[in-house]
């Protein structure tokens, strides 16, 4: 069992951010990634739309042995991480907004959260901001159009750009001094992203916080892999996979299913 591989599903490119930590941290762990860019984005799908997206995005991971399952979408997370535990025998590890470090760290008392849609309007993300930012003012923006854009590899440029201005003026003018990313696709636009913000203001994700969470979850039911080999990583995707292998660097090989 120590041997089966790690599974992480995105809506696409967006998770290999949170892939790239855990490899980072857990080298000799085996790893297969799903890109399921032909459902993306997962922020404007209904609930139940959503859920037999996971349902099915985990069998496909279950039927190749995954030990663990990485949800690597805010969306998915919030709205199917406890449905996906109470029908699969493995565990699944999550991810949301990182508002507790923001929180506890802010200086001016006001913290942005570029998301998606269905995570910022979810159960979880109300829970957590209720529970970690309650004396905090959460400066919440959609980030409508930009997942799309990432997916085709419009990374930098005007387009990309100009939605990001547009939404990040309004955390700039509420003197945010912490933006959390609430997509895993975010963080390949960081440098898009730095460029508009001042300096001042610290961008946050959860990503090595996630890795450090798998590492943990991996010991406590005794099947991290011990071995101290080079670990077999696999990348499936469901469309074009030109801008995965540049994700990845092209040392991995992609499968299309």
């Amino acid at each position: 069992m120590s041997n089966n591989p790690i599974g992480f599903f995105d809506s696409g490119i967006g998770g290999v951010t949170l892939w790239k930590e855990v490899h980072s941290l857990l080298p000799y762990e085996n790893k297969i990634y799903l890109a399921d860019s032909i459902n993306s984005p997962y922020g404007d799908k209904s609930d139940k739309k959503l859920e037999e997206i996971s349902f099915k995005n985990s069998e496909f991971l279950l039927e190749k042995g995954c030990k663990l399952i990485i949800v690597a979408c805010n969306t998915a997370t919030t709205k199917c991480i406890e449905k996906l535990r109470k029908r699969f025998h493995i565990p699944f590890i999550g991810i949301e907004p990182a508002i507790k470090p923001a929180a506890l760290n802010t200086k001016t008392g006001k913290v942005g959260v570029l998301a998606t849609k269905g995570t910022l309007g979810s159960d979880l993300f109300y829970k957590t901001s209720n529970k970690h930012a309650s004396s905090v003012k959460i400066i919440e923006q959609s980030g409508r159009g930009l997942v799309p854009l990432i997916e085709q590899g419009k990374m930098d440029g005007d387009e990309i750009k100009n939605l990001l201005k547009k939404y990040l003026q309004v955390m700039i003018n509420e003197n945010v001094d912490k933006l959390v990313l609430g997509c895993t696709h975010y963080p390949l636009i960081i440098k898009s992203i730095s460029e508009i913000l001042p300096e001042t203001i610290q961008i946050i994700d959860c990503n090595k916080a996630v890795a450090i969470q798998t590492k943990k979850v991996l010991e406590n039911n005794r099947i991290i892999n011990l071995n101290k080999i080079e670990s077999n990583n696999i990348f499936y995707t469901n469309s074009e996979s030109s801008i995965l292998g540049k994700i990845i660097d092209n040392k991995f090989n992609i499968t299309k299913i």
